[in-house]
Formats: C-alpha cells, sequence, structure tokens
C-alpha cells in the first residue's frame, strides 16, 4: 500500500501553516500534543460560552457571560496609581461599567468613543450594587456583531495560549478538512444518524449548547466510532494475519485429560468446560488460535489451561505454560506437577537459574520430545531452546503482552496456538479495547469449594484488637497476609513501612512467627520467606504488594490490608483472592485512616458488598476513568483523542464487530468502502496496521 493518501496531506502540513501561529504558539501546542492541523481537529470543545445578544444585563445571574449592544458615556481614570480605568455605558434597560486594570487610555478611548454603540460581551459582576464587567472578552461594533458565534466552543488551554488564538487557528484547519469517503457501515450510519465526517467536524466545534458537547451527541459520537474503528480494524488486521498463517489441527482424544479429571476430588464448573471445549476447537481448526482466557480471582484458570495443554499432547505434540516471574513459574510448576503425574507426563521447569549440564539436559530431552510440557519464565524464549513439537503456548499475562509481542511468541511454534490467561476481570469496552485481536473466553462462576471470603472495614485507631485478634488466629495455626501500602513512589520509605510493621508484630507475636518480603530484597531471600511461609514455618506475612499475584498458600485464610483507601479496587480484589482457597472460614480486613474521603469510603464498600470481579471492574472503570485503571501507558490499551472508554463503551463492541465483518467480506480493503477505511487508518495513524494489509 502506497504512502499516505494526498487528500490528507494538508491535514497533516506543519501546524505553523495555520492562521496565527508561529514558533511561540506552536510550542504552546506541542505541549497539549498537538503538531499538525489533524490534531488540532480532533482536539474537541470542553465547554460552551452562550454569546446570544440580549436587550440588556437586566436578568443575568453574575458571574454568567452577558452581550449586549450599549451606548459608550464618560471614561472615569483611576484616581490612584493601582486603581481600575472605568467606562460608563447603558443599554436598553440599565447602565453599568466596563471595568479595566493597566489601562492604555488612549488605546481605549480609541476603541470606545463617548457617545457611539457598541456590542459587548464578557462576564458580569457585581461590585458595590454596581453591575460590572471586567476586561470584555469582545468590543464590536454593531455592524461586526454578526462574526460573534451565538455560542462559543471554549478549548483546553496551556499558559501562553487564549482562546481566540485557538479559535483562528481552528477555522483555518476547518478549511482543510476535506470531504472524504464513508467508511461506516451504512446501515450503522443510518440507524444512529450520524452526520458525514466533514459535517461532524463543522458540528462539534460550532456545538449550540450543551446538548452538543455530550458524549452521545451524534457528532461526538461518529468521531469517536471513527476512532475506535480504526482501533478495532488494526486489531482485526493482526488477528486476521496471524490466522492467514496457517495453524495445525490439534485433535485431543480425551484419553489423558480423564486421567487428570479422575484423580480430582471434584468436578469442573460448567464455565470451566465451556471454556475447555472453545479452547479444543480451535485448537482442532486449521487457522491458529489466538485467544484469551479471563477469569475472576479464584475461577480455576490453571485447571483449564493444563487440560488445553493435555489436548496439544495428545495430538502428539507439546505445550508451554509461560509466567511472568520466577515465583509465579515454580508456583504453577508445584500445582501442575500433581496432575502431571496423574497424567503420567514429564512435566519440567525452565528459568534464567538453569546453567550449565542441567540446562544442556532439560534442552536435549526438549527437543527429542520426552518432555511434554514445559513451565517457564521469558528463559523459553532463547533461541537454543528448540522443541520437538510445539503445539500450544499458554501465557499467564500479568505482563500484558501487546499485539506485537503476540505475534512474536506464536514464532517459536511456526504454527502454535496460543492462549493467554488473565486474572484482572476487565470491562468488556476496555477488554475490547486491549485484546480486540483474540477471542475471549470467560471464567464467571467460582469452583465449588471456594468459600466466600468475609470482609470487614476497620479504622486503623483499632490497631492493638486486630493483633490481638491475630494472636488467637496464629494461636489455632491459622496464616495470615498483612499488606503495607507503597507509601509514596519511593523504595525507601515503602521498606521503611512494610519493615517497620515487621518488626512491631514481630514484637507483639513472637520471634520466627513473622516473616517479611518486599520489592527490594535479594530474588533468593524472598523465595526462602516465601517458601517459609508455604511451609507454614512463619504464620504471619507481613508484604508490599508483591503477593497480589497468583501466590498460592491454601492454609492462609486471614488478609490485612493495611491503608486499604490507598489501593486501587482491582488490587484489592486480587489481594482478597489470596485467601480463601482452603477449608478454613476465611477473612479480609481492610484497614483504612479515618476520616475516608468519598471515593475511598465508596471504594471499600463496593470491595465489601461484592465477590464479583467483574462488577467491581466495572465500578473501577466508573470512578476512576479509563486511563487511571489500567496505568494506560504500560498497558497496550490505545490513548483516544476523542473516544471516552466509559461513557461510550457500547460504541467499541459495535467497532469491534464492524471491523472484522469489513475484513471478513474484504479482506484486502479494496472495495470502495475498503478504501474509504484505508484513508481512515492514515487518519488515524494506524500505520502498523497499514503495513499489515501491505503483508497480507
Amino acid at each position: 500500500m502506497a504512502g499516505r493518501p494526498e487528500i490528507l496531506f494538508p491535514l497533516f502540513a506543519g501546524i505553523e501553516t495555520l492562521p496565527g501561529v508561529g514558533p511561540r504558539v506552536a510550542e504552546h501546542l506541542a505541549a497539549l500534543d498537538i503538531t499538525r492541523p489533524r490534531d488540532l481537529l480532533l482536539t474537541l470543545p470542553h465547554s460552551v460560552v452562550d454569546r446570544r445578544l440580549r436587550p440588556s444585563i437586566r436578568g443575568v445571574q453574575p458571574p454568567d457571560v452577558a452581550t449586549v449592544e450599549v451606548t459608550i458615556g464618560a471614561h472615569l481614570p483611576p484616581r490612584a496609581k493601582g486603581r481600575p480605568y472605568r467606562v460608563q455605558v447603558r443599554d436598553s434597560e440599565t447602565e453599568f461599567q466596563l471595568v479595566f486594570f493597566h489601562a492604555r487610555p488612549e488605546y481605549l478611548l480609541k476603541q470606545l468613543p463617548t457617545g457611539q454603540r457598541r456590542v459587548v460581551s464578557g462576564k458580569l459582576e457585581i461590585f458595590d450594587g454596581i453591575g460590572q464587567m471586567p476586561h470584555p472578552d469582545h468590543i464590536l461594533p454593531p455592524e461586526a456583531a454578526g462574526d460573534l458565534p451565538s455560542y462559543e466552543p471554549i478549548y483546553p488551554l496551556t499558559a501562553g495560549l487564549t482562546q481566540r488564538t485557538l479559535a483562528k487557528a481552528m477555522a483555518g484547519a476547518l478549511t482543510r478538512a476535506p470531504e472524504l469517503a464513508e467508511w461506516i457501515d451504512p446501515a450503522l450510519k443510518t440507524r444512529e444518524a450520524w452526520p458525514d465526517w466533514q459535517a461532524a467536524l463543522r458540528c462539534v466545534h460550532a456545538p449550540q449548547g450543551a446538548t452538543d458537547l455530550s458524549p452521545s451527541a451524534p457528532a461526538r459520537q461518529r468521531l469517536a466510532y471513527d476512532e475506535l474503528l480504526a482501533h478495532q480494524l488494526t486489531l482485526a488486521l493482526a488477528r486476521q494475519s496471524l490466522r492467514k498463517a496457517k495453524g495445525r489441527a490439534s485433535h485431543g482424544t480425551g484419553t489423558i485429560q480423564r486421567k487428570v479429571l479422575a484423580s480430582l476430588p471434584y468436578s469442573p464448573t460448567n464455565a470451566q468446560n465451556r471454556c475447555l471445549s472453545e479452547i479444543a476447537a480451535d485448537m482442532a481448526s486449521e487457522t491458529r488460535m489466538n485467544r484469551l482466557l479471563q477469569g475472576d480471582v479464584g475461577a480455576g484458570k490453571t485447571l483449564v489451561a493444563f487440560l488445553s495443554l493435555l489436548v496439544a499432547v495428545e495430538a502428539g505434540g507439546q505445550g508451554v505454560m509461560m509466567a511472568p516471574t520466577e515465583i509465579l513459574a515454580r508456583q504453577h510448576l508445584a500445582s501442575l506437577r500433581p496432575l502431571a503425574e496423574a497424567a503420567g507426563l514429564r512435566l519440567e521447569l525452565l528459568t534464567g537459574r538453569d546453567k550449565g549440564s542441567e540446562r544442556a539436559a532439560k534442552l536435549a530431552a526438549l527437543a527429542a520430545g520426552e518432555i511434554s510440557v514445559l513451565v517457564g519464565t521469558h528463559a523459553v524464549f532463547q533461541k537454543d531452546v528448540v522443541f520437538s513439537d510445539l503445539r500450544l503456548v499458554v501465557i499467564d499475562e500479568q505482563h500484558r503482552f501487546g499485539v506485537a509481542q503476540r505475534m512474536e511468541l506464536g514464532a517459536k511454534g511456526r504454527q502454535a496456538d496460543v492462549l493467554v490467561m488473565t486474572a484482572t476481570p476487565i470491562p468488556r469496552s476496555l477488554s475490547l479495547a486491549q485484546y480486540g485481536d483474540m477471542d475471549v473466553s470467560l471464567l464467571d462462576e467460582k469452583p465449588a469449594g471456594r468459600k466466600p471470603v468475609t470482609t470487614a472495614l476497620i479504622s486503623l485507631g483499632r490497631l492493638d484488637e486486630v493483633v490481638e485478634h491475630l494472636r488467637r488466629a496464629v494461636a489455632e495455626g491459622r496464616q495470615c497476609y498483612w499488606v503495607c501500602p507503597l507509601v509514596d513512589e519511593s523504595e525507601v520509605s515503602d521498606l521503611t513501612a512494610a519493615e517497620e510493621r515487621f518488626r512491631h508484630l514481630r514484637a507483639a507475636l513472637g520471634e520466627g512467627v513473622v516473616g517479611l518480603v518486599h520489592g527490594q530484597m535479594p530474588p533468593a531471600e524472598k523465595d526462602a520467606s516465601m517458601a517459609d511461609f508455604a511451609a507454614g514455618r512463619s504464620r504471619v506475612l507481613v508484604a508490599t504488594t508483591v503477593i497480589e499475584v497468583g501466590v498460592d498458600v491454601p492454609n492462609a485464610s486471614i488478609m490485612v490490608i493495611e491503608r486499604a483507601e490507598a489501593f486501587g479496587l482491582a488490587q484489592l480484589h486480587q489481594l482478597r483472592g489470596r485467601v480463601g482457597r482452603g477449608a478454613a472460614d476465611s477473612t479480609c480486613l481492610l484497614l483504612y485512616q479515618a476520616p475516608l474521603g468519598e471515593a475511598g469510603a465508596r471504594r471499600l464498600q463496593v470491595l465489601r458488598d461484592t465477590e464479583d470481579g467483574f462488577r467491581i471492574a466495572e465500578e473501577d472503570l466508573a470512578m476512576r476513568g479509563a486511563g487511571d485503571l489500567i496505568g494506560t501507558a504500560q498497558s497496550g490499551v490505545p490513548r483516544f483523542r476523542i473516544a471516552d472508554l466509559e461513557r461510550q463503551s457500547a460504541l467499541m463492541a459495535v467497532a469491534q464487530s464492524d471491523a472484522r465483518k469489513l475484513l471478513a467480506e474484504d479482506p484486502g480493503l479494496n472495495s470502495g468502502r475498503g478504501k474509504a477505511a484505508r484513508v481512515l487508518m492514515w487518519l488515524m495513524e494506524q500505520d502498523q496496521a497499514i503495513r499489515l494489509i501491505s503483508v497480507g
């Protein structure tokens, strides 16, 4: 596919080609991430000022804006230094004053000649019972009043920019917006009554009142949809190119799976069976699987993943399960080993620690096909790691692979199927933004035997009672996590919070009872501390959030989270999920610092009221907004200029199905609508995707 289409050139010119934009203004605009006319057009006003002409300021509520035609009266220069310059004016019903600080009298006399008529527009204030308009925004001769928009759009600004400069540049940018062929599905556009692209731009930059600013206004919805569609087309192209890469059909026989299931003390849930059959169907097809297994805390993802790996083994191949950290890789190994033994399979671990002859022996066994399932960290991607016949790659995705890494991954097994697992329930709109190239299997029920966790809110003022409660629990043989907050960004204070709490609890509960683990410990010490806790040698583990992910100690039945109000909802939910894994009744104590702010209180209440991770995630999105929720920068979720993932979440699902449908009907984007969609992708700078079309 050739370079950017010529019709878009004016939108991608330098920003200084716009009226009123010199080097200084360009610098200020760059601070708002606006470097070309296109960026300016996609920067929408956030509010609007009513500048409609009215007969009088009477009836205007200060500090509202009033626009009136006045007769200019006397000029009253300041009597003393530092006092304002005033000009008396009269509208059709009443008198008031225009007020200027640091005024240049000769300029004002020229602008506002006594006896003449002018239209003034600005904020109205009352001072000493007299109406005043300090520094009117506009002063125009009556014949030029038509130039004033009835509603003036207000844009986000940075220091050094005025609304007037921006309005002038915007008017220039609007003249460059070409008429583009339509890329939106005609039936959808008609149903939603959306305007054409060019008309939508004109409309959003000339709002006729507050309703035009709402995310549900048709012009705004249309432009948001354009952004989401471009993004989903990119993901759909990634998906298409992955599917074009011929896969291999792996048919499971069920024989090994049956052995494993027979060894379990429980039966899988309906959700587990459903997810497994979706995965098995993908693996049996000729195209490559690219599936996300999304499950709530404790929904039993590991079993589903292992049974999926067995499909690969039953088909005569091998599988690999990859974890983000060594602790988690070892943990997967520990939980899968008994299952592998039941199945009569060889399961091995490969991490960065494997060296020398031991590593060489593992690699030889892997290449010979003697190892059926490999568990590991990133080390499994090193050049010298060669499989005999890799059929399935399972990624435990705490480290959020982006689309690019997912595509790389499959390269190990030329045609290997890919299954990504995430334990973070993500609201649907975000899940589509982040994983829109994947098919999704949802684990939305808890396995039998998982007990609900009782959650209580307790003020930090009652700390002594909590420690006393803990002393009794420890005496009964129970185990407890005590999580300390990251006090601020500096690692030092995070350390001291955890270390101080460790010393305090050790003094209260006794030597050897309390262990400590935090992010700054050497890995060997961290592992040793975790191992002590897992083996029950220590009873209380004081930790920073390093334990939120995947740590599994079934005997631990108490979770204390100190300064719980400092944590995000999803994180609290993950932490709570570390208990309730064994036979004992479990408790989660949320210790908060009183008084609680409104947002903190709402977060902790949501947590107390529900254990449903998906509901919690939707609440989190509503409270915090998308960017915050996933720390946009690191998560592979794109940044949108217009689309609002909270308020327009329904559009994302429409965009996904629309993008997939368009590519199914027109894989090369060569139809009229396909070509229009290419222009959209250039407009939205989805260059990566454009390369995929040309490769495809």
